[in-house]
């Protein structure tokens, strides 16, 4: 039978990079598997279901949460969003670890359901290093970036619960440090 995989949550604020962090371990370490959330948001230009997100409406996402069918999920920015169970369980059990890139409530919901599960807090330089990233975006408007820096000093608030935190001054450094603290958790 093989080892159980583990599973690996990465969160932190809008802006603090956890999605070209997330893109760059695959690459890096093709063993992980990334699961897939499910959104009631509508797709953003270039987005594929099935293979970004599973987009359900929010009648179909509310129906799937009667049915037990997240691990967790939550309402965030007036969207819900979940980690389906059955994909991430697969995975576990066939040995393969699985990169969960969630936000901090969904994170602290697995740590409750899988007690090994290893959170990975991604946190920018600064305050005013993360408003200019989100500034550079170009993705949101004004009123979204401040709710998304409103919200990133709640997520910061919430970083002492996880394992490791990790400030992403540089792209490089910090996914060699992710991946060695993976595969060092990997072996317990």
């Amino acid at each position: 039978m093989p080892k159980k995989g583990k599973i690996f949550v990465i969160s932190g604020p809008s802006g603090a990079g956890k999605s070209t962090i997330v893109k760059e371990l695959l690459k890096l370490a093709p063993d992980l598997v990334l699961s897939i959330s499910a959104t009631s948001r509508k797709p953003r230009a270039g987005e594929v279901d099935g293979k970004d997100y599973f987009f359900l409406t929010r009648s179909e996402f509310e129906r799937k949460v009667k049915e037990n069918y997240f691990i967790e999920w939550a309402e965030v920015h007036g969207n819900l969003y979940g980690t389906p169970k059955d994909f991430v369980n697969e995975n576990l059990q066939n040995g393969r670890s699985v990169i969960l890139e969630i936000d901090v409530q969904g994170a602290l919901k697995v740590k409750e359901t899988f007690e090994d599960a290893v959170l990975i807090f991604i946190e920018p330089p600064d305050f005013e290093e993360l408003e200019r990233r989100l500034k550079s975006r170009s993705t949101d408007d004004e009123e979204t970036i401040n709710l998304r820096l409103q919200n990133a000093i709640y997520e910061m608030a919430l970083a002492k619960y996880y394992n490791y935190r990790i400030v992403n001054k540089d792209l490089k450094k910090t996914i060699e440090e992710i991946i060695k603290i993976i595969r060092e958790e990997e072996k317990k």
